[in-house]
């Protein structure tokens, strides 16, 4: 049961028709006790001055929370980002061949790990593997003078932009783990997605487009799959709806055209009439009410989503620029351009998925691995931040690269490297970051993060004090205890943001 009360508004007078309804209404019964309780003390709290983030944010314990919606809400305080789009690279792109240059690394190579140097954990074990150079080619490029390789060369214009941060930590020495908590915080399933604690907190500034979207550049599953984008304990109306990356983003939205409207009116609100009927008797099942919401979002996006999803209106310019006229990346160019129309409409929340499947994990031949993935990608990167920001877009919108961790300096079997946690790179741009600075570092060899360390708890609260919410106070009540996105822990590294 998520919440403290259950089957709110049932008359107290009604005789049970069950024993589960009574059961049911019993435990509302305490849970309404306690939630009477921690609402006088939001009132107290209030009342001396104290910023209620349980009244302001969506954290009302009651169960007026699950009959949930996803209405604008006022963040904690101004936050410059209004939307988030999370350009996903999953399996772990590597730091130390595209924004962590390691000299050092090169001059070691094909030598056992220093004594000075802690073997790290990953996925093959204790692995102490002989290192391996990083043969890229590295340009300072803007005025910050920010280090990249030729792999991210279309990011080289872009370098005063973006904010590198170097200094990633994670617990996740597997691809399930890793994906799982830079989604959820957490290395175990459950919980909600990071999309969703947005949505919880913010609601959406378009009701007719569903608040949180995903995307995958391909029909292999993610690692995990929808429970990266799930509402875990929260109601299921706040969890990501997967789009395609095709040509049909929406599938089986039109109507078909001997269907007019007044008819699709009346089925409707015939099955909206009997799946609330359905669901009067099971309020603790809040995928029902999702699935209510979702008819009748359904219903709305049929006049706004086929618009919102078509491409076809976009110049030939901007198609280029997205790097739709070239086959290497017009799938991911299409997936980057449709999130900029997203958030140009007030859609709350985008993740795009690229190498679906782990396909960034490079255990072998990570020369052609990462080669060809980022020939699919950066220019289509690099021209979401450009069209952003030529819309005036960039600067309410929060972009994030990276994956769950990056690679090892040591190689594995001779051309690959391993799994990292203990120290990789990602970098955000727009949405109040101070563009042109590169945060943190990693030892010299890039194997473990040395120099403000951000664990996957600080960047989800650093991307949450973007958006104008305090992790601390964005609370969900669960189980009796208010549980928060960051899992109380991490802290925002507010020194990423324009004052």
């Amino acid at each position: 049961m998520s919440n403290l009360t259950h089957n709110f508004g049932v008359p107290h007078h009604e005789t049970p028709r069950s024993r589960r309804e009574f059961l049911a209404r019993s435990g509302g019964g305490f849970g309404a006790m306690a939630a009477a309780y921690l609402m006088s003390q939001q009132a107290s709290a209030a009342t001396s001055g104290a910023d209620d983030a349980l009244a302001r944010v969506g954290g009302k314990p009651s169960a007026s929370q699950t009959i949930a919606n996803l209405a604008a809400r006022a963040p904690h305080y101004f936050g410059k980002a209004k939307n988030i789009i999370f350009l996903f690279m999953e399996g772990g792109p590597s730091h130390i061949d595209t924004f962590d240059p390691k000299p050092l690394l090169n001059k070691l190579h094909g030598q056992q790990l220093p004594p000075s140097f802690k073997p790290v954990i990953t996925a093959m074990g204790e692995y102490n593997a002989p290192l391996m150079r990083s043969p890229r080619q590295w340009k300072q490029c803007g005025k910050s003078g920010m280090w990249m390789s030729e792999w991210v060369s279309h990011m080289h214009d872009l370098a005063d932009d973006i904010c590198v941060v170097r200094s990633c930590v994670s617990d996740g020495i597997n691809h399930s783990g890793g994906v799982c908590q830079m989604n959820t915080g957490s290395i175990l399933a459950g919980r909600p997605s990071l999309g969703a604690w947005t949505t919880y907190g913010l609601g959406t500034e378009n009701q007719n487009l569903p608040a949180f979207c995903v995307l995958t550049d391909s029909n292999t599953s993610v690692v995990n799959g929808p429970r990266n984008w799930g509402a875990g304990f929260m109601p299921a109306v706040f969890q990501g709806t997967k789009l395609s990356a095709q040509n049909e983003a929406i599938s089986n939205l039109r109507t078909p055209g001997a269907v007019g409207d007044d008819r699709q009116r009346a089925k409707l609100a015939l099955l909206a009439d009997l799946n609330r009927q359905h669901a009067g008797n099971r309020q603790d099942l809040t995928e029902l009410d999702a699935r209510i919401k979702s008819y009748e979002l359904a219903f709305r996006m049929q006049a706004e989503a086929p618009e919102a999803v078509d491409i076809a209106s976009e110049s030939e310019a901007t198609r280029r620029l997205y790097g739709l006229d070239d086959k290497k990346t017009e799938t991911f160019g299409r997936m980057c351009l449709l999130s900029r129309r997203l958030v140009e409409r007030g859609v709350r929340f985008v993740q795009l998925y690229s190498g679906a499947g782990s396909k960034w994990d490079a255990h072998s031949k990570i020369e052609s691995n990462h080669g060809g993935l980022f020939g699919q990608t950066d220019l289509p990167v690099a021209g979401l931040i450009k069209d952003l920001k030529s819309r005036g877009l960039l600067d309410s919108t929060l972009v994030i690269w990276g994956g769950e961790f990056g690679r090892t300096p040591m190689s594995e079997k001779g051309d690959g490297r391993d799994h990292n946690p203990t120290g990789f790179t990602m970098w955000m741009a727009g949405g109040g970051v101070i563009g042109g600075r590169t945060i943190g570092s990693t030892d010299e060899i890039g194997l473990h993060a040395v120099e403000d360390r951000l664990h996957v708890h600080d960047l989800h609260a650093t991307i949450l004090h973007l958006m104008g919410m305090d992790h601390s106070k964005l609370t969900y009540f669960h189980k009796g205890r208010p549980e928060r996105a960051t899992l109380n822990e991490g802290d925002a590294y507010k020194k990423i943001a324009i004052a």
